[in-house]
């Protein structure tokens, strides 16, 4: 298969940048959604069941194909009317035994985007050749489990307006995929004229669900088909159904996938909000398909479990046929599924993984971390040296009127290079600090995660304040040897002075001054950013729930913000517990004294020192540091079983590869079970399995 636009360039910005992909079909249309199988692969697997061999050339047999490979039929006591049909969808010549070229077309088939319709249209189309006549529509419809249940009158209007006055016209493919979505409607219809025995327009709540047992049974949850009674009536003790109602009901159920697509729209891919019916109506407003009518019938089913009046994505499921049926949506829908419990982490591992996992955001965390500390790290210098900046009697102690007085006068004294003094114990500490709170923020959500992967706001603050907490034992010596470089620049020294030399000078325990003025900034700091971050890039995901990178730095840089301002005080404190003071500046014994010796010679505002600054550097930090990181795992992905950051990539539904029951089903095979459930389940085509059915 040839596949345009697919190389080594684009595969990399595409995991990045999700680029759509058209693919080039090698069978009947031009149009994949699956990917084929090699052709020596599928040659293998059709010698290793082909059991037949007739003139040096291998063959499999209908119950080689349907028994033993597909695995559709059960072998003992199978239908044999429906083991002919479903196998001469595969034998295209009709002479019982299938080639290889036979097997690798039907490949080809199960890999078409419009599958469902394929394998029912050759499965009607008895003769081979293209078309279908009404006689062999008509037998296949009367074999069906539905039809021999509410039997359908080959001699409406309804089959003369398709095959003619004389059924003599045969249909073509697209014909006949109107023609097989709009029968069973017909169907029902039949069946609603044939119980309104007076021509009123209504039946009785008892024919309804007869009707819809008989008919829609394929389209009917446990749950559905205990109360069709009940909501039929709808609290009353003799209701007549009306034509609207029926049709409105059968839609419903035809649509519940549409539903949830509505629902998730309205919610913002939230599946663990409730909505009330106005906020449906709202959103359906967008899907023609959808009725008020169909609405209203909605929340009357979901009324019978419970009496909130709002809806969830639970309800929902509850009423979905396609819940827990091999179809291709449901394969779909699986898929989705399980990126969610890799995204809450529910996902089993095993230790070993989960060390490598952590080793895996250890790694990228320091490179994230090194490229956001280094793209604001003279904002970070600024904010040290006016934090450290005193208010007292000293001629000449106001060193800097601002900010921007500050970074002038650094680079017209120190040169471009002064702005990064200090940058390498920065960097060096960068990957613990990173690596620790991202872990420990991971982790702490994962042992606070509710079991339907939900995590309350007060748990995600604990997480993050573990985090914060987390990191300073491994970040406040490198803190201090940071700020020490930051601020000798301030005064004439002789000696150069150096990360070694500040080390020696502290000590070990040294090394910890002021740590107790660190935890009261990282530990709310983290408490507020982490959730912040969280949810302002669930706000600014798309439909489909992906967040660009666009919005990836937008909504760190937003959530640094608050995280960043509201903590200074308790940076201002620690600068000044950190900074070694000059002769005749004011020393600190600890953080209550500082805090008084502050306030009584600087005043309240002296807390807030530095805090444009702050946020000038943190929040842009924080964003660069968290596109990075976000991005460096979307470009080198390893699944170690885990949570993935929400939103790297985008939950769409579109066919995927899924292996199916049999390991040697490969390319479309993989979707074999779900295309031939899906017949029954989209189409109604519902064909007796066994003997006993007929």
């Amino acid at each position: 298969m040839a596949v345009n636009g697919t190389g080594s360039r684009f595969d990399i910005i595409s995991k990045i940048w999700p680029i759509p992909k058209k693919a080039e079909c090698e069978g009947l249309r031009k149009a994949e959604v699956s990917w084929r199988a090699n052709t020596q692969d599928l040659r293998e697997i059709f010698a290793k069941y082909a059991s037949r061999d007739v003139n040096g050339s291998k063959y499999m047999t209908y119950s080689d194909l349907i028994h033993r490979y597909l695995q559709v039929l059960q072998s003992e006591n199978c239908n044999e009317y429906t083991l002919q049909l479903l196998a001469s969808s595969v034998d295209t010549t009709r002479d019982g035994l299938i080639s290889f070229a036979e097997f690798q077309a039907f490949e080809a088939l199960l890999c078409l985007p419009d599958s469902l319709y394929a394998l029912a249209f050759q499965i009607f189309d008895r003769n081979g050749n293209g078309y279908i006549a009404c006689e062999d529509f008509e037998n296949i419809i009367n074999h069906t489990t539905l039809s021999s249940k509410m039997p359908f009158n080959f001699n409406s209007e309804f089959i003369r307006l398709h095959f003619g006055n004389d059924k003599k016209r045969k249909i073509s493919y697209m014909e006949f995929t109107q023609l097989i979505h709009d029968f069973h409607e017909e169907h029902a219809l039949q069946a609603f004229r044939r119980l309104d025995v007076g021509n009123t327009g209504f039946i009785t709540a008892q024919d309804f669900e007869q009707i819809i047992l008989k008919l829609k049974n394929h389209l009917l949850t446990p749950f559905v088909e205990e109360n069709l009674i009940a909501i039929a009536l709808g609290g009353e003790k003799h209701r007549q159904i009306s034509y609207a109602y029926f049709t409105a009901f059968i839609s419903l159920l035809n649509n519940l996938e549409l539903v949830k697509k509505i629902y998730l729209a309205a919610t913002r891919r939230d599946m663990n909000k409730s909505i009330t019916k106005e906020e449906m109506l709202y959103q359906a407003q967008e899907f023609a398909q959808i009725t008020p009518l169909e609405i209203d019938i909605l929340f009357q089913l979901v009324g019978l479990s419970h009496q909130s009046g709002k809806l969830t994505f639970a309800d929902i499921n509850a009423l979905s046929p396609m819940e827990g049926r091999d179809t291709p949506f449901s394969i779909q829908m699986q898929i989705a599924e399980t990126k969610l419990l890799l995204e809450h982490g529910h996902n089993k591992r095993t230790v070993l993984s989960a060390i490598l996992e952590s080793a895996y955001r250890f790694s990228l965390g320091a490179l994230a971390g090194a490229t956001g500390a280094t793209a604001v790290y003279p904002i970070d210098l600024v904010k040290t040296r006016m934090q450290n900046q005193r208010t007292g009697s000293f001629v000449g102690e106001l060193m800097y009127k601002n900010s921007f007085d500050c970074a002038k006068k650094v680079i017209r004294h120190e040169g471009i290079l002064g702005l990064y003094r200090g940058l390498a114990p920065q960097l060096v500490g960068v990957a613990p600090e990173k690596a620790i709170k991202l872990t420990m923020n991971d982790l702490m959500r994962d042992k606070l995660m509710n079991k339907d992967g939900t995590i309350p706001v007060w748990a995600e603050m604990v997480s993050g304040g573990t985090a914060g907490a987390c990191q300073v034992v491994f970040t406040n010596p490198l803190e201090i040897v940071k700020i020490r470089l930051q601020v000798a620049g301030e005064i004439a020294s002789q000696g150069r002075v150096s990360a070694i030399s500040v080390i020696k000078d502290l000590g070990f325990f040294g090394l910890y001054k002021g740590s107790k003025a660190c935890f009261l900034r990282d530990i709310p700091f983290s408490a507020i950013y982490f959730p912040a971050y969280a949810h302002t890039k669930k706000f600014f995901a798309d439909e489909n729930g992906f967040n660009s990178p666009a919005t990836l730095l937008l909504s760190a840089t937003l959530a640094g913000m608050p995280a960043a301002f509201l903590p200074t005080p308790a940076d201002v404190i620690k600068t000044r517990l950190q900074v070694a003071a000059r002769t005749g500046q004011t020393e600190y014994k600890g953080v209550i004294d500082c805090i008084r010796k502050i306030w009584a010679e600087e005043g309240g505002k002296a807390f807030w020192k530095g805090a444009p600054a702050r946020v000038f550097r943190s929040s842009p930090q924080f964003g660069v540091t968290l596109l990075t990181y976000e991005l460096l795992q979307r470009l080198f992905y390893v699944d170690f079983g885990g949570r993935r950051p929400q939103g790297s990539e985008s939950t769409s539904t579109q066919l995927e590869e899924m292996l199916s029951r049999n390991p040697d089903h490969i390319g479309g095979y993989r979707l074999a079970h779900a295309t031939f459930n899906g017949i029954e389940s989209k189409f109604g085509l519902c064909l007796p399995r066994y003997k006993s059915e007929l």
